[in-house]
């Protein structure tokens, strides 16, 4: 059996958890998700926990049961506390304006870059170098922070791009005479 499977989700008090049939349904706080996760994994709910295990003794089995509860895991902090990445702007004249539901991205090139922001993820700019980006689903925080990442990562040389706020960013050393 999967090692992450065996321990239990704790349920917070303001979270709601319902399970019917493949699914299960997570409310809380900061919003609702859910996660259909099919036959291959037994959950049960025991008082403030939830319980996980594999509905067979096959590989995949085994395997989907830890993948279901670290997806479960994340849904309750989510709902609950929320997840957020920061990106820093590196280079002269690099800027960010969060405008509603989408984020201005001034990076260098010939156009500004419009970015919109998809339902469920917020994006704050503190200063005009940080972009803060945050939401109840770990998986869209990431992929939109990726995403705008994308537009410029850095390069090797000055470091100039998108980072993330934990980023490390070998510089290479210029071509000598």
């Amino acid at each position: 059996m999967s090692r992450i499977a065996k321990y239990p989700v704790d349920i917070p008090a303001k979270v709601e958890v319902a399970l019917a049939g493949g699914r299960i349904d997570v409310k809380g706080p900061l919003g609702a998700l859910g996660y259909d996760f099919g036959g291959a994994v037994k959950i049960e709910r025991k008082e403030n926990q939830i319980l996980f295990s594999a509905a067979n003794g096959d590989q995949h089995s085994r395997a989907m049961s830890g993948t279901s509860r670290a997806l479960v895991a994340n849904m309750v902090r989510g709902v609950s506390e929320g997840f957020s990445k920061k990106l820093n702007l590196v280079g002269v004249g690099f800027r960010a304006a969060a405008a509603g539901d989408s984020l201005n991205l001034s990076l260098g090139f010939s156009h500004p870059v419009v970015h919109k922001m998809p339902a469920g993820v917020k994006v704050a700019t503190p200063t005009q170098t940080e972009i803060i980006i945050s939401g109840a689903d770990r998986q869209q925080v990431g992929q939109v922070a990726a995403e705008i990442r994308a537009y410029r990562p850095p390069e090797p040389y000055k470091g100039k791009g998108v980072r993330y706020s934990d980023e490390v960013v070998t510089l290479k050393e210029t071509k000598k005479k």
